[in-house]
């Protein structure tokens, strides 16, 4: 996520942050690979805008929070765009295989302050409580988690986290990291809305307002383009923009976005 100075006046705010929370497992450090015509392009070629694109160890941030690693650039399959309008719930071409019923195990530094532990448990709730094939369990072995919750102390400034990509393999992408100087909140409902929101990054969900994203951070509306690695409008979700999805790109300072009906459609179509 990042912080931001305005918010879209659609929602009404003073200020947003933008979701950039889904990273890696923690490794040996990588220095950053430049930004060269080549990576713009296969960068495009995904389906992501290239207009705030950001070099960081192992790949590049996009729309703010969206981990592509080196390797999802150089392996990415040739899917053309398979999304015809404007704002709607997508998902990505990589999905979890859930099979009839798995169970994704979640773990939480010990790092993090007290607020964090209440608000995992009640991310972890709401997709529980959605009945999907997919279900979430907390451990505390972060080594043996799927989505490990990653403490870091900066990402740079505003950034309040990053995102471990998309699933590959079937598999959930490694969880994401928080900082939680810049998320700077004790309400849990605020803290598991981010984190719920990483969470549906890490098992496949796009931003809702993927295609514009001026809906929900303000500035330029960007069109992302051909996508390969897909923003595929999931049916019976709506046409028109969403104002209260989980999966909206920014969200204000303190907002709760608990599952609204259509992103409840959205997951429930997928799991």
């Amino acid at each position: 996520m990042k912080k931001r100075s305005l918010f879209s006046a659609c929602l009404c705010l003073a200020s947003a942050l933008v979701f950039s929370s889904c990273s890696k497992k923690e490794e040996a450090a990588v220095a950053p690979t430049a930004i060269t015509k080549e990576v713009l392009s296969q960068v495009k070629a995904m389906g992501f805008g290239t207009d705030d694109i950001r070099a960081v160890d192992g790949g590049f941030v996009v729309e703010g929070d969206m981990l592509l690693t080196n390797e999802m650039l150089a392996s990415a399959p040739g899917y053309g765009t398979l999304r015809v309008g404007d704002e709607e719930q997508y998902r990505t071409t990589n999905l979890v295989n859930a099979g009839t019923g798995r169970t994704l195990t979640v773990s939480l530094s010990s790092q993090f302050p007290a607020a964090y532990s209440a608000a995992i448990d009640e991310a972890i709730l709401r997709y529980n409580a959605a009945n999907l094939t997919l279900k979430f369990s907390r451990i505390a072995n972060d080594a043996a988690a799927n989505l490990p919750v990653k403490y870091s102390a900066s990402l740079g400034a505003g950034v309040l986290g990053q995102s471990g990509g998309f699933p590959t393999g079937g598999n959930p992408a490694p969880g994401f990291t928080l900082v939680p100087s810049v998320i700077n909140s004790t309400n849990t409902n605020y803290i598991a809305t981010i984190m719920a929101h990483e969470m549906g990054h890490c098992i496949g969900m796009r931003h809702t307002d993927y295609y514009n994203r001026q809906y929900s951070c303000g500035g330029r509306k960007a069109n992302e383009g051909a996508s390969t690695v897909g923003a595929i409008l999931i049916p019976g979700t709506p046409s028109l923009a969403e104002p209260n999805s989980w999966m909206l790109a920014c969200v204000g300072n303190g907002v709760n976005r608990p599952f609204t009906a259509n992103d409840l459609t959205a997951l429930s179509y997928i799991y």
